[in-house]
């Protein structure tokens, strides 16, 4: 009798010991969620300004329809459907070339809307680039945790796995997470 109370006992202790892992888990995973769409946020408040941006220079320089063409394409291609960092790399690319009109258009460049777009555009891709960051440590912090003694012991049974650093393909190196360097 006295033996089976002690299992009962233990089996108990273990039982909570193992909801505590998982209810840590299971936290750190919803933060490593909550990065994952706190990055999407960002690139959807991108694709959000860029339409503003490009109507602003339409007015100032309605004979780049070519470089205005490709912004918006290479916007449209970039918000329809999942996260792609290479459709990311080709918008960033043609958010430069954009930006870069403004040195060609002194107008432009003196314009209120043109610089208050700009600097919204520039703070989007720098809680973009923190976003990113928050993401990264949280990833972290969840990784490290699953894979601690003893939460390793239980973690794969209780459904967790490895969470995945956001990763820039070679195509977004030193792209994508700079800010557009425009010199007025």
């Amino acid at each position: 009798m006295t033996s089976l109370i002690i299992l009962a006992v233990v089996l108990v202790v273990l039982a909570i010991f193992v909801v505590g892992i998982y209810n840590r888990l299971v936290g750190l995973r919803q933060n490593v969620n909550q990065g994952v769409a706190d990055i999407d946020a960002q690139l959807r408040q991108r694709h959000d300004l860029i339409p503003n941006l490009v109507n602003t220079v339409k007015g100032y320089a309605g004979h780049e329809k070519e470089t205005l063409d490709s912004v918006i394409a290479a916007r449209n291609q970039a918000a329809s459907g999942p996260v792609s960092s290479n459709d990311e790399a080709q918008l960033r690319v043609a958010l430069d070339k954009l930006l870069a009109l403004g040195e060609a258009y002194p107008d432009l460049k003196a314009s209120a809307n043109f610089q208050e777009l700009q600097r919204e555009l520039s703070n989007v891709e720098d809680k973009l680039a923190a976003a990113r960051r928050a993401l990264n440590a949280a990833v972290s912090r969840f990784n490290t945790a699953r894979e601690s003694f003893p939460a390793i012991l239980f973690a794969g049974m209780l459904g967790f796995q490895e969470a995945d650093f956001h990763r820039l393909d070679d195509s977004e190196k030193g792209v994508v997470d700079q800010v557009p360097d425009v010199a007025f």
